[in-house]
């Protein structure tokens, strides 16, 4: 298996300690904070998963394995005596488990069943938390469109939860009652898609196979009522938006969030109560330093999420949040300014940078 990274340092810097940048399947080079943290003199590794930019047939625990190698490879190969874990978005689940593996490992299998061993994963230093949400599942369910009501046909819908439906459909501001109504609905259709998952595991193919991951389309997953009323966990985004654009569009589209699946991925990466990757479920065990660093105008992380990730964390816990920033910190001079001096001062005062001479 041949894994791909990129490693951003200047030639005339040298640092003991790795910054491992990692996401499941998103390649994070071109961001401009791990680029912005290079050209300020630290080491900066940018991981690539086995899965990158498709995470239609991901397992979590084989991206836990591959982040292990990259820290063992960082180790062995280049020398560097410390590694901080860098959770970009949908990596910072990944790092906290990781992390909570390394120090006590517990996951000896995914949840279809196949062994992994975890136990010789080399734990890091101290963890970012970078404008993450607490797991892909959870991020998914609250995007599940609760109005389908057919797997197999997107457009047989319950009207009463229709956020995108015309004439009487729900509009914004939403109530308190709808919104627990709409919650309780898209959890609802997380579990449905689950069992069906299960079913179709445990079903043979037509030549007796078994346990076949067979793919499959998962519609209407970018219908969070936060993206459209910003009164819902308020912060500075602007309504009708989310970090991959219009989500009335991308809802249906071709490309967004969970679409494609395989069913064993389905469980490891997208099933609310089958998945292992998540910070709720494994912060406790984390004890190394974590920053948590957030976004004020995210449109892709609710800001529920990082009190969760403040909650779960066991050991020093810090946290600091760039006001007027975007996701991506994408065209965002100032903001990147800050969120750089934070995480570099943050790093100094732990030993784990030392500023250019």
């Amino acid at each position: 298996m041949l894994l791909e990274g990129t490693l951003l340092a200047r030639s005339d810097v040298q640092q003991d300690t790795a910054i491992v940048f990692i996401h499941p399947a998103g390649r994070l080079h071109s961001l401009p904070l791990p680029q912005e943290l290079a050209r300020r003199g630290a080491h900066v590794f940018c991981a690539s998963t086995r899965y990158p930019n498709n995470d239609s047939a991901l397992i979590m625990e084989n991206v836990l394995i591959d982040l292990g190698q990259w820290i063992r490879y960082l180790r062995e190969e280049h020398g560097y005596a410390k590694v901080v874990l860098g959770g970009w978005s949908g990596g910072g689940s990944v790092v906290t488990t990781y992390q909570a593996q390394a120090e006590k490992p517990t996951i000896t299998e995914t949840p279809t069943g196949e062994s992994v061993d975890l136990s010789d994963l080399i734990a890091a230093d101290a963890v970012l938390q970078l404008n993450s949400h607490i797991s892909r599942a959870a991020l998914l369910t609250d995007s599940l469109d609760a109005s389908i009501i057919d797997e197999r046909d997107p457009f047989r819908r319950n009207p009463d939860l229709d956020l995108y439906g015309r004439g009487n459909s729900p509009k914004p501001p939403y109530s308190a009652d709808f919104v627990a109504q709409y919650r309780e609905a898209q959890l609802a259709r997380n579990r449905r898609i689950t069992a069906w998952v299960k079913e179709r595991l445990a079903d043979a193919g037509p030549n007796g196979e078994v346990g076949l991951s067979l793919p499959f389309v998962v519609y209407g997953t970018m219908a969070d009522p936060r993206w459209l009323d910003p009164t819902l966990e308020p912060n500075e985004r602007q309504a009708g938006t989310s970090f991959i654009g219009d989500p009335s569009q991308m809802n249906n589209s071709s490309i967004a969030l969970g679409r494609y699946s395989s069913l064993r991925s389905w469980l490891s990466q997208w099933s609310i109560d089958e998945t292992n990757t998540s910070t709720v479920k494994f912060g406790h065990q984390v004890t190394v330093p974590a920053l948590v660093l957030t976004a004020g105008a995210d449109n892709g992380v609710p800001v529920s999420h990082a009190d969760l990730i403040m909650e779960s964390v066991s050991g020093e816990v810090s946290r600091h949040h760039v006001a007027g920033a975007n996701h991506y910190l994408r065209n965002q001079p100032e903001q990147l300014a800050e969120a750089v001096t934070t995480v570099l001062d943050w790093l100094q005062d732990r030993d784990l940078y030392a500023p250019p001479a």
